[in-house]
């Protein structure tokens, strides 16, 4: 049997193994994913070392450094798709593994993508502007997703509380000239309100039990039906999607960006010819049990 796995620290919260999991048996496919906690210092020795894990996905705080030690050691010619998103997260999510060798790619840009369509109904968005609240990793996700020349979206916002990050965002994105800009305080979002056509949280803000802050401004909001939102946190429904949702805005939280960067990781690993959208809902069903048994337990 063989086995998979997502890596991370922690990573005892993830819900991918019951997705993972629920896909496994629903397609009858022998084969197992399971939780690794992986420390920082032992993240290089897992990825070395770890030969009977046939592919695993890389989570908090991993995804960079991993892509570091994956580039260091193997020099293989990539055949996985998505190299671009690789390129432009700076970031693995996604590792398969070939006899001695390893591969390795990132679905979080494409499973944005996937619910950001099938989800949220947003095709489109040539042409259209966005604020991103957050500039971590899955930020970086979002943004590889806007500005791929078929989706070229009018311009991005990016905020977040902490410089540093900002700044390390900033050095990532320089080539991309004005097509990005960044926004270092609430009034500056007010002033987007006209324009504004998506808002992303791709921050943690709203995912702790009793977290009930408001990513953006409320007046953002506002703008009711006019208004795209993707809240990225999948584990409850935060205050922002309750807002959006009472205002009327097309909104969704993040389960079905998990889910289908999932089930694109899936496919990679087990070959399988069943279409990626049919594992996409046999993970979203698999979520929701999940979220509606750790609520009941509450």
């Amino acid at each position: 049997m063989d086995i998979y796995g997502v890596i991370g620290w922690p990573v005892k919260h993830t819900l991918s193994p019951f997705m993972h999991n629920a896909a496994f048996k629903k397609l009858g496919i022998e084969a197992t994913y399971t939780a690794f906690e992986v420390p920082p210092e032992k993240l290089e020795d897992f990825i070395l070392n770890r030969k009977d894990v046939a592919g695993f996905n890389i989570t908090i705080p991993h995804k960079i450094k991993a892509r570091e030690i994956l580039k260091k050691y193997f020099h293989v010619v990539n055949s996985l798709p998505y190299p671009y998103y690789d390129m432009m997260t700076d970031a693995v999510n996604t590792v398969k593994r070939n006899g001695d060798d390893i591969e390795y790619c990132n679905t979080d840009p494409i499973g944005f993508r996937h619910s950001l369509v099938n989800d949220l109904k947003l095709e489109k968005t040539k042409g259209k502007t966005a604020l991103i609240i957050g500039c971590g990793g899955a930020s970086r996700a979002v943004v590889a997703e806007l500005v791929v020349p078929a989706n070229y979206i009018k311009k991005i916002y990016l905020y977040d509380i902490n410089k540093e990050t900002v700044d390390s965002t900033k050095r990532h994105y320089s080539g991309l000239g004005n097509k990005i800009k960044f926004i270092y305080n609430t009034k500056d979002m007010l002033e987007l309100k006209d324009e504004l056509d998506l808002l992303v949280n791709a921050s943690p803000v709203g995912m702790g039990e009793g977290d009930e802050r408001l990513a953006a401004p409320k007046d953002l909001l506002n703008k009711g039906e006019g208004l795209y939102v993707f809240d990225l946190v999948y584990n409850r429904k935060t205050r922002l999607f309750k807002e959006a949702s009472a205002l009327e805005c097309h909104v969704v939280d993040g389960s079905g960006m998990l889910a289908a960067q999932g089930a694109f990781s899936f496919s990679l690993w087990t070959g399988t010819s069943v279409p990626v959208g049919k594992i996409v809902e046999i993970m979203k069903s698999a979520i929701n049990k999940a979220l509606i048994h750790k609520t009941s337990m509450t």
